[in-house]
């Protein structure tokens, strides 16, 4: 079986889906999740699936310290969900093509650094855009800027607010993301 790490900052829904998918699926598990906010809900929801979780700073993710767990868990795949730190190159080095990330975008545009949740939302209905969607792609040493695996979109209104966008990208988000993480873990060289 294929093991998954997640990686998130906030709520964790999205973890949570993704944990919920595979319990009911045998091509992987997620066996650990691993989060920089000692505050964050996806703490809860993970332990109220038995999943293991690892708390570390700003500064253990950038030393060794990580990389050497994420080592001994030898994952196939690396899910960043929500995570809002740049993930350093050292792990990414380590997990060529092995490290993905869901953006509530349609990159290239509305990606970067500081693009990341109700910013993009707000900045999407302020520019009067008619679509927005989700954006799946591997990470690189840049932010958003990894090669894309999978968009969806969907139609905006003029009555959308920052609010109803987050929704409808949340909905995106819930449906597509562990469909295609599965579809990559079953592309994988065995």
């Amino acid at each position: 079986m294929k093991k998954i790490i997640i990686f998130a900052s906030g709520s964790g829904s999205n973890a949570e889906n993704i944990i919920t998918y595979f319990k009911k699926n045998q091509i992987a598990k997620v066996v650990s999740v691993f989060t920089n906010n000692a505050t964050a809900k996806v703490i809860e929801r993970a332990k109220n699936h038995q999943i293991p979780v690892e708390i570390f700073s700003k500064n253990e993710l950038l030393e060794h310290n990580i990389l050497q767990k994420i080592q001994e868990i030898d994952p196939d795949l690396i899910v960043l969900a929500g995570f809002l730190l740049k993930f350093p190159e050292n792990i990414i080095e380590q997990y060529p093509h092995k490290i993905i990330n869901i953006h509530p975008a349609l990159l290239p545009n509305y990606g970067g650094k500081g693009m990341y949740g109700m910013h993009i939302h707000r900045a999407i209905v302020n520019n009067k855009e008619k679509e927005t969607g989700i954006s799946i792609h591997y990470v690189n040493e840049h932010y958003d800027e990894g090669a894309i695996i999978f968009q969806a979109n969907v139609t905006l209104t003029d009555e959308d607010t920052p609010e109803t966008v987050a929704e409808k990208i949340h909905e995106l988000e819930q449906k597509h993301f562990p469909e295609i993480i599965q579809t990559i873990l079953e592309q994988q060289i065995v």
